[in-house]
């Protein structure tokens, strides 16, 4: 018999497939249900709406993606990283993401976030988990203002992402488009 958190994680990785494959408008309970193996009244045990099942598999995605970058940001922090250190590793990052269910899943979920204000909060959230980690890695580059610079890093991944998500483009036009943004606000 499965632990209820082993469920809800079941149900939350569900959910995240199902966006992927097929967008939000396709998560309903028999679905998720079906997705994750559980019965129907696990879906609503665990979760009472709609809303709380995107806002916590949201979250569970971006604390993920966090934690992974934030190992990544302490080992750049504590053996130091020069230009081309940043671009091998943001080639690295980029070329190991492939563009599976679950990695468009978060892209669906934030467009969501655009319809639904109740989404807003944990959208947010995620984007300074994300500007915290542009701001470590730009600091370590001696980027001058790097909290300034880190939200454009960001929003430079995100349009980079979406372009090779809806045009198959290499992940090498994600690396050359934040090298060009480092260099210059490095030599501005």
């Amino acid at each position: 018999m499965s632990k209820p958190a082993d469920t809800r994680q079941k149900i939350i990785d569900a959910v995240l497939h199902i966006i992927g494959q097929d967008g939000v408008a396709a998560v309903t309970n028999r679905r998720i249900a079906k997705e994750a193996g559980v019965s129907l009244g696990s879906v609503t045990y665990h979760f009472e709406s709609q809303h709380e099942l995107l806002r916590e598999s949201l979250l569970y995605f971006v604390a993920e993606e966090t934690r992974r970058f934030t190992e990544l940001a302490d080992h750049c922090e504590a053996e130091g990283i020069d230009i081309d250190g940043a671009a091998d590793l943001v080639a690295q990052v980029a070329g190991g993401t492939p563009f599976d269910t679950t990695h468009i899943a978060p892209f669906e979920l934030y467009v969501q976030a655009g319809r639904d204000v109740r989404l807003r909060a944990a959208a947010k959230e995620c984007f300074a988990a994300y500007d915290l980690l542009a701001t470590q890695i730009l600091t370590c580059l001696d980027v001058p203002d790097p909290e300034r610079l880190a939200s454009t890093a960001v929003a430079v991944v995100f349009g980079q992402q979406l372009r090779r998500l809806a045009t198959g483009a290499p992940a090498e036009e994600l690396v050359d488009a934040l090298l060009l943004l480092a260099r210059g606000a490095q030599s501005g």
